[in-house]
């Protein structure tokens, strides 16, 4: 029996040899990968079960989280993208600060970005809303190691101590640095895990002392009543700030600030309480569309004028808000 089964399968491969080898050869092509991303449109998604206050108030309309798909390319979607609509090529050296980082360490900005943006959102939600908010720890980790400086550091790396001594600010650490009288300075890491000393070049630039890495601060405050974060790990980066401090400062307040109304909107929430542009904003607004929303929030500028002129176009039914800070946001909110 197998021996007959065998002889089949071997008659088979001298016979259709070619369209076997077509067909490893096509699936291989098909899935290498590309130095692109392909974003291939937007949608909304209720945030309430993301972003959940102990014991908040329940609104009657909801807060949206405005998004994009973002996959990573390969030849098939590549090619994809010149017929397909609403897909657009975009290149991953966009997201690259040096020619040798890799997909990780984009995806490791784009999640420290998300801890970034929820730090600042619960800070404003809270002062606004006027409850106790205590900043309580400061963790500072390395997000770009530049190519024209030669130090061990590595993007990921936590910066515990310079030159001995624990570092709970950037301020702290530039300060540190301003001590050194050589060249060189001892740096305290966590990598993997592990804490360890490397010893780091110290570079002069414009009258100060640097390591030739972009650091960034990510905040840990102690609140009540409690906040809880329940993203999912493929969402990450900076643009839902603005809809988080928007949720969490509605569940902290009796007044209801969605009005019943479906409210999208996207935006990253600055260290001052600005809100920030974003990209791919006209994707995000076809996606409040698609999702049904009544409203959405954007940032006052270029981001305000393309999702207009797209409006305009595409004859969307959908109020589109400006706005430039969050406190501009929750008074706009209120007078609807």
């Amino acid at each position: 029996m197998f021996k007959k089964l065998y002889e089949k399968i071997k008659n088979f491969i001298k016979l259709e040899y070619k369209f076997i080898l077509f067909l490893v050869v096509f699936y291989v092509v098909c899935i290498w990968p590309v130095n692109y991303y392909i974003v291939i449109g937007g949608g909304i998604s209720d945030i309430s079960s993301r972003v959940v206050v102990d014991e908040g108030y329940q609104s009657k309309g909801s807060f949206n989280l405005s998004y994009v798909s973002e996959l990573k390319g390969t030849t098939l979607s590549y090619l994809l993208s010149y017929v397909m609509p609403h897909w657009k090529r975009v290149s991953m050296n966009d997201y690259k600060y040096t020619e040798d980082e890799d997909y990780l360490d984009i995806e490791f900005r784009n999640t420290l970005d998300l801890q970034y943006s929820n730090s600042n959102a619960i800070y404003y939600a809270y002062q606004l809303a006027g409850k106790p908010c205590r900043l309580v720890d400061t963790k500072l980790y390395v997000i770009v190691s530049f190519d024209d400086y030669r130090n061990p550091l590595e993007v990921g790396d936590e910066i515990l101590k310079v030159n001995g001594n624990e570092c709970s600010s950037l301020d702290d650490a530039q300060q540190e640095l301003s001590k050194v009288s050589g060249n060189e300075v001892m740096v305290t890491i966590l990598r993997d895990g592990k804490e360890q000393d490397v010893t780091c070049k110290l570079y002069e630039e414009d009258d100060r002392k640097v390591l030739g890495v972009a650091l960034q601060a990510v905040f840990s405050y102690d609140v009540d009543p409690k906040v809880e974060f329940h993203f999912e790990a493929n969402e990450s980066g900076p643009s839902a700030g603005l809809i988080t401090t928007l949720s969490i400062y509605d569940q902290l307040t009796k007044k209801d600030l969605t009005k019943k109304l479906n409210i999208a909107g996207t935006g990253t929430i600055e260290a001052d309480g600005s809100i920030g542009e974003i990209g791919e904003v006209e994707y995000k607004l076809l996606g409040a569309v698609q999702g049904d929303a009544d409203v959405f929030l954007v940032p006052a500028g270029d981001n305000y004028k393309t999702c207009k002129k797209v409006a305009k176009e595409d004859k969307l039914d959908i109020k589109i808000i400006p706005v430039k800070t969050i406190e501009d946001a929750v008074e706009k909110l209120e007078e609807l």
